[in-house]
């Protein structure tokens, strides 16, 4: 492998106030592809990624560096490179495809309406496991306010549902050695514990 193919690619410029004004009119795509390990699935793109078009691109989300952490992938990944998480058999989705500021806006019947539409999502990729990020989305959005983080007795979409913390910076619950160690319960129950470690 020679020096050009190890390069990466350019860092895009950080987006100026006016690009995060017009990016609430903005969505991310998703990143789906065949045969996915695990379906990861945000709440619904921020200001900041929806105005770069990658997901979990605010640079205080620690989503990249959980998944380093957990042994998801060979280093940390940066929000631009989102689309080569296929090759490795992951993808993303959000629950709700409106970009806003901050989650807490989006209303119970959007997020109800977003369950549903993962649901059939999930049931076409087939990914061995979906993965919500955020427990208190999750709890309104499948209308099961008792749920914990971690494997779920019901799954989504016919594939096994798993609940994982928000990786949001502004999630203070969770350090992220403790995200970290989420992340890595699920990759073990697919994985094994050596795999990837």
């Amino acid at each position: 492998m020679g020096a050009q193919s190890l390069r990466m690619s350019p860092m895009p410029p950080r987006p100026r106030p006016v690009d995060l004004l017009r990016a609430r009119r903005r969505t991310v795509p998703d990143v789906l592809g065949p045969d996915l390990r695990v379906l990861f699935c945000g709440i619904n793109p921020g200001l900041y990624s929806a105005a770069i078009g990658h997901h979990f691109g605010r640079p205080g989300n620690r989503f990249w560096k959980a998944l380093h952490a957990a042994g998801f992938t060979e280093r940390v990944l940066a929000p631009f490179e989102d689309t080569t998480l296929v090759e490795r058999g992951l993808g993303i989705t959000n629950l709700c495809p409106r970009t806003t500021a901050r989650a807490e806006e989006l209303s119970a019947v959007e997020l109800g309406r977003g369950a549903a539409v993962l649901a059939r999502k999930v049931a076409r990729q087939r990914p061995r496991a979906v993965a919500v990020l955020g427990i208190s989305a999750y709890r309104l959005a499948f209308s099961r306010p008792g749920a914990v983080p971690g494997r779920q007795v019901e799954g989504i979409g016919g594939c096994a549902a798993w609940v994982l913390p928000n990786p949001s910076g502004l999630n203070a619950h969770y350090g992220l050695a403790e995200l970290a160690a989420c992340f890595r319960a699920l990759r073990v129950e697919l994985d094994g514990p050596s795999a990837g470690a």
